[in-house]
């Protein structure tokens, strides 16, 4: 017999890790996340040739090791690292040991080649990306009440939200450290320590090599004041209603998430770097190569979309280097 937990009060993240993550969760469904909203990877295959080429330069920083690993970490389905595979040049794919890192069951049709795992693997020699990864890790939600006490929010199942206890130890400490607010009733943060911790545990897996988290995010000087805790449904933006029906998101507070020497950038600039411009084909092309030219039109534009301001341009990349030169970092 299913519990019934329609009229339990909890805090948002144990509701949220059963509606993403439990037996019926959301990540379970059989659609995956492309069923209900669009990233990078599901927006052009340039994204995964552009990470294959950032492997490409882990590889050459590592003096191309005989056994090249590539973690693709909350893999949905698998997309990122079949086109990462596909993208590569045959002699660095022969040394590829690809993973793909996610709760849910293996996908049908998903290449022998690539482990699936609930866990990252430990000793990695090359590079772990996590795409739109720390924004599912769930966080607890707070609120200041009505005299300048910042409380833990509790949630039911049908989205219905009271206050709770005011907040404590750690998660009081974070708050304060990375997200101070003024004594103003209503003024709302997601406490970041779980994705802090995520990221440090994910990074903590490589031996040598790149860890990359890619993420719509925030710093110091950009919280937004009320949160942005937000669901999605089929391609819609809809409120987040910890019951399975819908994805659960919230913004990351990067910053926090940095670990020692790590380096951020937008999405924007780290595709440049990896010579993703969205520059337009020369007209003169239409006249010599037609076909050719319709081709690297459509390339330009999707590549427009991926480095665009105001939309995927404006993700953040947080990269951080084990035992290597940051092969993003400008000279």
């Amino acid at each position: 017999m299913t519990e019934d937990t329609t009229g339990r009060w909890r805090g948002w993240r144990a509701a949220a890790e059963d509606a993403l993550y439990g037996p019926e969760g959301f990540y379970r469904r059989p659609e995956g996340p492309a069923g209900h909203f669009r990233t990078s990877v599901h927006a052009s295959a340039l994204f995964a040739g552009a990470v294959a080429r950032l492997l490409c330069r882990v590889d050459e920083a590592l003096d191309r090791p005989a056994t090249l690993d590539f973690v693709d970490l909350g893999a949905g389905r698998g997309e990122l690292v079949a086109g990462v595979l596909a993208a590569l040049p045959a002699e660095v794919a022969a040394r590829v040991r690809a993973y793909a890192v996610e709760l849910a069951d293996r996908p049908e049709g998903l290449g022998h080649g690539i482990e699936w795992l609930a866990e990252p693997p430990k000793g990695i020699t090359g590079l772990l990306f996590a795409n739109e990864w720390l924004d599912n890790v769930p966080v607890e939600v707070a609120e200041v009440d009505s005299v300048g006490v910042p409380r833990l929010v509790l949630v039911r199942e049908d989205g219905t939200e009271r206050l709770g206890e005011p907040l404590s130890g750690a998660e009081a400490a974070w708050l304060a450290r990375w997200w101070p607010q003024a004594p103003e009733e209503g003024l709302r943060a997601e406490i970041g320590l779980p994705r802090d911790t995520a990221w440090a545990s994910a990074v903590a897996t490589l031996d040598r090599g790149l860890a990359v988290a890619v993420d719509y995010g925030h710093t110091a000087d950009t919280r937004p004041p009320f949160g942005t805790l937000t669901g999605f449904r089929e391609g819609r933006e809809t409120a987040p209603v910890p019951d399975g029906s819908c994805d659960l998101t919230a913004h990351v507070a990067l910053d926090a998430c940095a670990l020692p020497g790590a380096h951020r950038l937008t999405q924007r600039a780290a595709l440049h770097a990896l010579g993703l411009t969205g520059a337009r084909p020369p007209l003169a092309l239409a006249s010599t190569d037609p076909t050719e030219y319709v081709r690297a039109l459509a390339s330009a534009g999707e590549a427009a979309e991926l480095t665009a301001i105001g939309g995927l341009g404006d993700f953040g990349w947080l990269v951080q280097s084990v035992g290597i030169p940051d092969p993003l970092d400008e000279p």
